[in-house]
């Protein structure tokens, strides 16, 4: 059976949106840094959004990905969202404060 080709972002003008993994782990985390980077840097980009709407799995090592693109995005004079927050995906931001740091889109 052929697996079918999952679309895992798009770009829309300076906007990049991003289909997060199902599993955000620090097997994940390394890899997803050098992707997001590489392409907001590509497209020289202004706008990130990470869609979690697939997650359903976050660690630290998710946390410290979302701060430092958070940072990435900051440097860049841009701004960084999240969208399709999960309940447990959205308590995971809410303990870690990421909301302070990330906008976070309203279904």
């Amino acid at each position: 059976m052929e697996k079918q080709y999952e679309k895992k972002y798009e770009v829309r003008g300076q906007a990049l949106i991003y289909q997060m993994p199902k599993e955000l782990d620090h097997h994940v985390a390394q890899q997803l840094c050098r992707e997001l980077d590489m392409l907001v840097e590509t497209f020289a980009l202004k706008e990130l959004e990470l869609d979690f709407e697939k997650t359903e799995f976050m660690d630290s090592s998710g946390i410290g990905v979302i701060i430092g693109r958070s940072k990435t995005m900051q440097f860049r004079g841009g701004r960084i969202s999240a969208s399709h927050l999960s309940r447990r995906v959205g308590m995971i931001f809410q303990a870690a404060g990421l909301q302070r740091i990330v906008e976070v889109k309203e279904d």
